[in-house]
């Protein structure tokens, strides 16, 4: 049986496609399977990959805070979650904190990817941080969730140098190509640790 995915999301939804991509010709072939994409955002462009990708697809109801649910539509989405059949709840872009209702629900169950090598500069626009440090090189982490933000155990890094005349964009940009390799590969990873393949 394949690692059966529900995966998260804000945004545009370009770790979900390089995950989806990988599942049906790449490292993921045979390993996953997407049950379920979900999003905090209606009009959200993750959803609308997903409806192009036939995937099952959920908006949630419309939150009054911007960086977390209230407790009963995070409670509502672990629901969700329970129903698809999921063993991984993976995080692409998704903008909210997780509270008790789906960490209670999936405990070492839910993964994200961050633009840093963690633990260094967590927390938002991260590769703005990494150039205003002037440091010489930054990346991504793949993570395991819990209460502490950005802190879960590490499961995998991939390294980017910061060039000489690198911009937030430009930077940004070869950070995200990172993430559409290390993501996949670390999913892969954990369908054989979790006992799917």
């Amino acid at each position: 049986m394949p690692l059966k995915l529900a995966v998260l999301g804000s945004g545009k939804g370009s770790n979900f496609v390089a995950i989806q991509k990988a599942i049906l010709s790449g490292i993921l072939a045979g390993k996953a399977q997407v049950v379920l994409v979900a999003s905090d955002h209606a009009d959200a462009g993750i959803l609308d990959r997903a409806r192009e990708f036939g995937l099952p697809w959920e908006a949630l109801p419309q939150s009054a805070f911007k960086t977390k649910l209230e407790p009963e539509i995070e409670a509502g989405l672990a629901s969700s979650i329970r129903r698809a059949g999921a063993d991984l709840v993976v995080l692409a872009g998704y903008m909210r904190v997780l509270k008790a209702p789906l960490l209670e629900a999936f405990p070492e169950r839910i993964v994200n990817i961050h633009p840093s090598l963690l633990p260094a500069f967590k927390g938002l626009e991260a590769w703005k941080q990494a150039l205003a440090a002037g440091v010489p090189e930054t990346g991504c982490t793949v993570h395991w969730v819990n209460v502490d933000l950005d802190g879960g155990d590490v499961l995998g890094r991939e390294r980017v140098p910061i060039l000489p005349g690198d911009t937030p964009e430009t930077l940004h940009a070869r950070i995200h190509e990172a993430e559409h390799r290390l993501y996949p590969a670390v999913i892969a990873r954990l369908a054989v640790e979790l006992g799917k393949v």
